[in-house]
């Protein structure tokens, strides 16, 4: 298999050893064939002792990875029963929690697009590096789905009620505001990669990157924090946007008109799952609930219009079902978080 065939490139350079995400005509978005590509060569490093960092980049100019395979999940839901999409959240999942554990320095160049499953293989990762270019998002509302991949853990733990912003809205993120909510560690410009990767092949990571990191450019949230921790502190979706559309800021009154065009269901299914993470008190407890709602979301409407409106037709007008967020009851919210019995994803 040559490299244009081959979704994931390994090699190593002195005491580095590099995973490549390899589909950049697809901005490297991860299929199951991947994460077991990944999850296997972490295998075979841990117990190498002569690899002592572990780099992950994506192919191409466009970005790190834009998410998972969302058209194979597309067909799942609609022709099938959804067990291939199970099937490889499953070891997505694992996968994710791996790299938060990982024993060696997991370096993320989290250079360009990153999004869903993207943020899922860097941001668990011991030192994630952004650059200029980072545009970072978890943006499943607007295709009917819910954030996975760890991050309703990851958006729980950001400062105030910014995380619940960045989940409900799927809005993207650069630099400065990746590090301040807690995505990321450092910035090195784009430019400078190449040379990172030539000094992590011979240094420790603390010295690679203290010759390349750079100040943080300003991000736009704190600037922002007045009204999004107002608005996001109140206890229901439809409170949320009554307070977004009553506040004085332009932008906030934007913000709703953004949400009202997302899945209702998706978006009350979201903010709980956001609550309930800061509860859950660990990575892994957030992965299991997300895989009991990612199985559930197999089921509704909403995913599969959701990815036809965005990826498949374009016509970037899906019909929700329900259509409005009072349509969502309670009861509804609640069956994306019933146990799956024999089926739980097994991290806890």
């Amino acid at each position: 298999m040559n490299d244009v065939e081959d979704p994931v490139l390994l090699h190593t350079t002195g005491r580095a050893a590099h995973i490549t995400l390899n589909r950049p005509r697809a901005i490297n978005a991860l299929n199951h064939t991947m994460v077991r590509r990944v999850d296997a060569a972490l295998t075979a490093w841990e117990r190498d002792p002569a690899v002592e960092t572990v780099v992950l980049s994506g192919a191409g100019e466009r970005g790190l990875c834009a998410g998972g395979d969302i058209r194979a999940v597309h067909d799942d839901a609609r022709d099938g029963d959804g067990t291939a999409s199970a099937a490889f959240w499953r070891d997505e999942y694992h996968l994710n929690a791996r790299i938060a554990r990982y024993p060696k320095p997991y370096v993320a160049l989290m250079d360009g697009i990153v999004m869903g499953g993207g943020v899922g293989v860097s941001a668990h990762g011991s030192v994630r590096v952004v650059t200029e270019r980072s545009r970072i998002a978890m943006p499943e509302t607007g295709i009917g789905f819910v954030p996975d991949v760890g991050g309703t853990y990851l958006l729980a733990r950001a400062p105030g009620e910014l995380g619940t912003h960045l989940a409900l809205t799927g809005a993207q993120i650069g630099a400065g505001d990746a590090v301040a909510c807690g995505l990321a560690d450092h910035c090195v410009p784009s430019r400078s990669l190449p040379d990172l990767l030539a000094d992590l092949a011979v240094l420790p990571v603390g010295d690679a990157l203290e010759r390349h990191v750079r100040p943080l450019p300003e991000g736009e949230l704190a600037g922002r924090r007045e009204w999004i921790d107002a608005c996001y502190a109140a206890g229901t979706v439809e409170e949320i946007v009554r307070r977004l559309c009553a506040h004085g800021d332009p932008a906030a009154k934007e913000t709703a008109e953004i949400l009202l065009a997302k899945s209702p269901t998706a978006l009350k299914v979201t903010l709980a799952a956001v609550r309930r993470a800061r509860r859950l008190g660990s990575l892994e407890r957030a992965l299991e609930q997300e895989f009991r709602v990612s199985c559930a979301a197999l089921t509704t409407p909403d995913l599969v219009e959701g990815i036809r409106a965005q990826v498949i037709d374009k016509d970037r007008a899906p019909c929700w079902s329900p259509a409005t967020l009072d349509e969502v009851s309670a009861a509804d919210v609640e069956r994306f978080f019933a146990p799956l019995g024999e089926r739980e994803l097994g991290l806890v």
